[in-house]
C-alpha cells in the first residue's frame, strides 16, 4: 500500500473525497486495503477476459482511487487522467456551481414549483430514486415530481407522450427543470454537475449483461448533464443500439475530460434549458 506524503495530494484527497472518506484513505491503510479487496472482488467478474470484446484488456492503476484507467483494444487506447488535483479542480467546480443554484435560483424557484406539483397531483414534490453512482455505489438521486405516483417508477422508463406525466411535469421535462434538485445531490458529493447519466437499478443490472463496457461509466460519478445529453442521445433508449450510442458518447467522455470540456458541455445544456426539448411532447 502506498504511502501519501505529498501535501498537495493530502489537500486535494479531502476535497474531492470529502473529510470522512479522505481520513479513512490517508491515516487508516487497513481501510485502504479492505476497500481494494472488495473493489476488485466487484470488478473482476465484470472485466474477465471472456466478457470483454476479443482482443480488450481493462488495465486498473490503483484500484482504490483510481488514479488511471486505461482501456486497450484493437482499435484504439482510452486512458483517463484520475489523478487527485485534476478531480479537486472538477470538484470545487462542482461545488460552486451548485451552491450557486441552490442559492440564486432553487431557493425561489422551488417553493414556486412544489406548490404547482402538489395542487395538481397528490404526493411530494421531490421524487427520490436508487440510482447507480461511482464504483456502482446506489445513491438516492432527487428530482422534481413530474408524474403521478405510480408503481412502474423504478422499473419502467419514461415515453413521450407517457400519460404517467402531469401537466405541469411535461412543462418540467421539456426545459429540462426536473433535475434541478439534483444540484443538492452534486453538492453531498454523490455526483458531479458533468458525467453520465446515472440510470435505475434494473436499467444498470439490464445493460451490464448486454453491453461489454457499460460498467466503464461508473469509474466516474454520474452528472446532471453529460457529452451523451448535449449531442441529443437523452431520453428512452427502446433498443441496445440507442444504450450503445450512449455509451459511447460516455466512453469519449472519459477519453478527453478536461476542464475546458466541462465548460463547453456546461454551457451548450443551458442553451438547450433555455430552447427547450422541441421533440418532447
Amino acid at each position: 500500500m502506498e504511502r501519501i506524503t505529498s501535501p498537495a495530494r493530502i489537500i486535494s484527497i479531502l476535497v474531492y473525497e470529502g473529510l470522512t472518506s479522505g481520513y479513512s484513505q490517508l491515516f487508516k491503510p487497513a481501510s485502504r486495503i479492505k476497500q481494494d479487496k472488495e473493489l476488485m472482488r466487484y470488478s473482476a467478474p465484470l472485466y474477465d477476459p471472456n466478457y470483454l470484446r476479443p482482443n480488450t484488456n481493462v488495465v486498473i492503476n490503483n484500484a482504490v482511487t483510481f488514479n488511471a484507467l486505461l482501456l486497450e483494444g484493437e482499435d484504439e487506447k482510452m486512458f483517463y487522467p484520475n489523478n487527485y488535483w485534476f478531480r479537486s479542480t472538477k470538484r470545487a467546480f462542482d461545488i460552486v456551481f451548485s451552491l450557486a443554484v441552490i442559492i440564486f435560483i432553487l431557493s425561489w424557484l422551488m417553493p414556486i414549483l412544489a406548490l404547482l406539483i402538489t395542487i395538481e397531483s397528490k404526493g411530494p414534490f421531490i421524487f427520490s430514486q436508487k440510482r447507480s453512482s461511482r464504483n456502482n455505489k446506489t445513491f438516492h438521486c432527487y428530482k422534481f415530481r413530474s408524474m403521478y405516483i405510480n408503481a412502474d417508477c423504478d422499473t419502467l422508463q419514461t415515453a413521450k407522450g407517457d400519460p404517467r406525466i402531469t401537466r405541469i411535469g411535461a412543462f418540467l421535462r421539456r426545459y429540462n427543470l426536473d433535475e434541478l434538485p439534483q444540484f443538492f445531490n452534486v453538492l453531498m458529493g454523490n455526483m458531479s454537475v458533468i458525467g453520465p447519466r446515472p440510470h435505475m437499478l434494473s436499467q444498470t443490472k439490464e445493460y451490464a449483461k448486454l453491453i461489454d463496457t457499460f460498467m466503464v461509466r461508473h469509474f466516474v460519478k454520474p452528472g446532471i448533464t453529460g457529452w451523451a445529453q448535449v449531442n441529443g442521445l437523452r431520453g428512452q433508449t427502446k433498443t441496445v443500439s440507442e444504450m450503445q450510442a450512449r455509451v459511447e458518447a460516455d466512453l469519449w467522455y472519459l477519453k478527453n475530460w478536461s476542464f475546458s470540456l466541462d465548460m463547453r458541455i456546461t454551457m451548450r445544456t443551458i442553451l438547450q434549458m433555455i430552447t427547450g426539448d422541441k421533440d418532447f411532447r
